[in-house]
């Protein structure tokens, strides 16, 4: 099964929205196989958003993502970096789909409570950044027989 990666971000956190995410993630029928609590250090933020260090929003983004604690999850699923970024939703909440996770829990482009992986090959990458092999879990869910049909577990 595919991994996908998801940090919950510092708004998200001050705003007590943390269950209500993980919430939708798991109705969905997704399988939560690591989480962790953490601040980020200036390392892994500019390693992470290494596509926007040279823009002019990077300052703010970084000062940001390191206001407050951060939770950083890895979902495992049936095409789980697709399925969680429709969950998600448009990058700027104020121009998301009602009913997604921004459209209904966020204003903005860049306090917009999730970061979510955008491929599979980026997902890979972020779940090594922020995961050991060791803090991430391989258990049977006893439901997996009422989300998938057949071929697809």
């Amino acid at each position: 099964m595919e991994k996908t990666f998801v940090i919950i971000k510092p708004d998200a956190l001050q705003r007590n929205l943390l269950g209500e995410i993980i919430g939708r993630l798991e109705k969905k029928g997704l399988k939560l196989v690591g989480l962790k609590m953490m601040s980020i250090d200036d390392l892994k933020v500019e390693e992470h958003y290494s596509h926007h260090v040279d823009k002019p929003f990077f300052a703010s983004l970084k000062k940001f993502m390191q206001s407050s604690p951060v939770v950083c999850m890895v979902w495992e699923g049936l095409e789980s970096v697709s399925a969680i970024r429709l969950i998600a939703g448009e990058t700027k909440g104020r121009a998301a789909d009602a009913g997604t996770i921004r459209g209904d829990l966020s204003m903005s482009i860049q306090a917009n409570v999730v970061h979510v992986s955008d491929s599979p090959e980026n997902a890979v990458l972020e779940v090594k950044r922020f995961f050991a092999d060791d803090e991430l879990f391989k258990y049977e869910k006893l439901d997996t027989k009422y989300v998938y049909f057949g071929e697809e577990e």
